[in-house]
């Protein structure tokens, strides 16, 4: 069987459909696949039918739903270079980055599947006051019933595991709506799931605006990850809704550059942090502030490691190390900001244009720009780096915070204490020190971003999970129950003091809680 008919044996895949939506590599511009466009009706029939099977899902527990999860671990090991071949299909990654993507969703299901019954295991907290020390006091985690998972065109097969696995180890069930520019690796996912015969508790449905909306209107708890724009558009319908969402939106990601870094590794590390999968990454950097003491060598040598990069298409050999933009409107926007950039008086020292061959844009280095610039102030997503010299960090630190997003950051110096110093100072969600990308790969903690790049957060450890779950308090009695409680009526004197009393000594401070007259006094008892 070859490629293409397997992408069109997937759920939702129809080669040459009336209606449908054409898929196209944006590095040939060759149709690869055809998808369904969903309509709300499909959307809404397939949340019911997720609804039916989603009780017995719940009910196997952690460790139930733990061999399902590795089982469809085992099947993307398995299928590694086929999906690889179909990622690279519709995106024209070069063939290094598709093969992370398995990868990736193999370790983030390892991660899940394994912790998930220590995650959700009942919590029970130590009461806070005598009164409570009569109780059992439990925090028990039940799963929303259906999770609604939207997912952008960057990162077509890794970003839905991110957020399809720990919503299904949490005992959801999920249905999943990817890009229609990228759906067909999403398509491979639901294909494998069916493949290792799984329960039908994970259905992705394809196609545009309207089946995201109607997404939106049909689930218990949403997650999207896109644009700031359409993120408050899916915020503002789940508020009308009353229910919960999370939200991974833009990112506008600053790198501070000290002189007593490692020149060396920060150019390295910057160029790579701003040209991976062609600037197409939430946390790429995306500004970059250097110390003037160093900012001629910084410069040169980051302009040589974005020159030195490799461009173009790849089949299953490692030949190139940045490909394509998404589409046409992405090029439109890099270009816009480019050309921008150098009639407000920034200067190109490499790259600047499309290559002329798809939506191929040359890896990109700015100078002399400013915050003035659109290349500076908002998202641009493409393979773009603008260099500005500073003084000192604190001019650094001001800069990188004058933002609307605050997604990550990363800080470059020799001396690590300072650099966690200036860390706990920026307005971001994660920052890395002398690195980049490496709190994605941390599962541990938590992913998301402040002001407009976010709300809420993937990951965390048990939050992770959790975080598809709706917190459940449950009282039990330790010791055996009385005919009536304290604050039973009828009302009584006595009880009532001796409740307030007691509430009043776990709590208060000094005196006061021990103020025997006092509480006589509030109960009209003189005695």
């Amino acid at each position: 069987m070859t490629n293409t008919e397997r992408r069109q044996d997937a759920p939702g895949a129809n080669a040459g459909e009336p209606g449908g939506i054409e898929v196209r590599n944006p590095g040939t511009g060759e149709i690869v696949g055809t998808v369904t466009d969903h309509s709300a009706e499909d959307v809404a029939a397939a949340v019911r039918e997720l609804r039916l099977f989603q009780p017995e899902w719940e009910a196997i527990g952690p460790d139930g739903r733990k061999e399902w999860l590795l089982k469809l671990q085992d099947w993307l090991i398995d299928n590694t270079e086929h999906l690889s071949d179909v990622l690279q299909s519709e995106t024209s990654k070069p063939r290094a980055d598709a093969l992370i993507d398995p990868a990736f969703g193999a370790d983030v299901i390892g991660y899940y599947a394994r912790r998930a019954a220590k995650f959700l295991a009942d919590d029970h907290p130590s009461p806070h006051s005598p009164l409570a020390r009569v109780k059992k006091l439990t925090t028990a985690y039940r799963p929303y019933p259906v999770v609604g998972v939207i997912t952008p065109w960057n990162f077509p097969l890794a970003m839905p595991i991110m957020d399809v696995v720990p919503a299904l180890a949490a005992g959801a069930a999920v249905l999943l709506k990817p890009s229609e520019v990228t759906p067909l690796s999403a398509l491979e996912l639901a294909r494998g799931w069916a493949e290792i015969g799984a329960p039908p508790v994970f259905k992705v449905l394809t196609g545009a605006g309207a089946t995201g909306a109607a997404v939106v209107a049909n689930v218990d708890y949403l997650q999207f990850t896109g644009s700031t724009a359409t993120g408050k558009k899916i915020a503002a319908a789940c508020v009308d809704r009353l229910i919960p969402y999370s939200l991974e939106l833009g990112g506008k990601d600053p790198a501070i550059v000290l002189a007593d870094a490692d020149i060396d590794r920060a150019a390295a590390g910057i160029a790579f942090g701003g040209m991976f999968n062609a600037g197409q990454v939430c946390i790429s950097v995306e500004r970059v502030y250097v110390e003037a003491a160093v900012y001629d060598e910084f410069v040169a040598k980051l302009t040589e490691n974005v020159k030195g990069l490799r461009q173009g298409i790849d089949g299953r050999g490692l030949n190139h190390d940045v490909g394509a933009l998404a589409n046409e409107n992405q090029v439109r926007i890099v270009q816009r900001h480019v050309d921008e950039a150098v009639a407000a008086g920034a200067k190109v020292l490499t790259g600047g244009k499309p290559t002329g061959q798809g939506t191929f844009f040359e890896p990109t280095v700015l100078v002399d720009v400013d915050h003035t610039m659109s290349c500076v102030a908002e998202e641009t997503f493409g393979p773009t780096l603008p260099v500005m010299k500073v003084a000192d960090e604190a001019e650094a630190i001001r800069l990188a915070n004058d933002s609307i997003y605050g997604l990550s950051a990363s800080v470059w110096t020799g001396d690590k204490e300072r650099g966690e110093r200036i860390a706990r100072q920026l307005n971001a969600g994660a920052v890395n020190i002398n690195d980049v990308f490496a709190n994605l790969f941390s599962y541990a903690l938590p992913m998301g971003g402040w002001g407009q790049s976010g709300v809420g957060a993937r990951w965390g450890g048990a939050a992770g999970v959790r975080k598809y779950c709706r917190q459940q308090a449950i009282t039990k009695p330790i010791l055996p129950t009385q005919e009536r409680e304290l604050f039973w009526y009828p009302v009584n004197s006595r009880n009532l003091l001796m409740a307030v009393g007691a509430m009043r000594a776990a709590g208060a401070r000094g005196l006061r809680r021990i103020d025997i007259p006092a509480l006589l006094k509030l109960t009209g008892d003189r005695k």
